[in-house]
């Protein structure tokens, strides 16, 4: 700022006024003071071998601490049961009456019907459908002793039977001259007027 005012006072001195845009095209910087390095102080190699023996002593005893506890396996916190839910045991308990021989029979008798009616219901589906490609097939044969060209005709895929609508690949290429929407840009640097 000072460096700028000094050429304020310079240009107002000629009698001239300092433009803005000499102003925006003067930048300054801090000062950097930069020191030099000091030397390393030179270690008993005695000391330094101490200090990697005790580096070496901690890492073992830390592998040695996770090899026994290796067996441990780590608590789930979604598999814990909470507290409150422990002590409340008894009454979340429901009294249920057990059910007599009578009712187990007739709830066993129940599920074998149900299995026996979706067993026959499923074997019914199959035989139709067996029934419909047979009688296809059939009067694809017949057509084919007719005339290959009808044949042809009949087995070819028709597109507009179902209406069906696709859309093309999601990855497209770029549109020309298209300006994409980047947002609100706010320019926030000093301004030297």
């Amino acid at each position: 700022m000072s460096l700028l005012s000094a050429f304020a006072r310079l240009g107002l001195q000629r009698g001239g006024v300092v433009s803005s845009a000499v102003a925006r095209c003067l930048h300054t910087t801090p000062v950097l003071c930069a020191e030099p390095l000091k030397k390393k102080k030179k270690l008993d190699p005695q000391v330094i071998k101490q200090r990697e023996d005790r580096r070496k002593k901690k890492i073992e005893k830390q592998i040695r601490r996770l090899e026994k506890n290796a067996r441990q396996l780590k608590p789930v916190e979604e598999l814990e049961v909470p507290l409150e839910l422990i002590d409340e045991n008894d009454k979340r308990q429901r009294k249920l009456t057990p059910l007599g021989s009578a009712e187990v029979e007739e709830r066993a008798l129940l599920k074998k019907e149900w299995a026996r009616f979706k067993h026959d219901e499923r074997v019914a589906d199959f035989q139709i459908i067996d029934r419909l490609v047979q009688s296809q097939n059939k009067a694809l044969e017949e057509l084919r002793r007719e005339s290959e060209d009808l044949y042809q005709a009949a087995i070819e895929v028709d597109l507009q039977l179902l209406p069906v609508t696709l859309k093309g690949p999601v990855s497209t290429p770029p549109i020309k001259n298209y300006a994409s929407p980047d947002g609100d840009y706010i320019h926030q640097s000093m301004k030297w007027e």
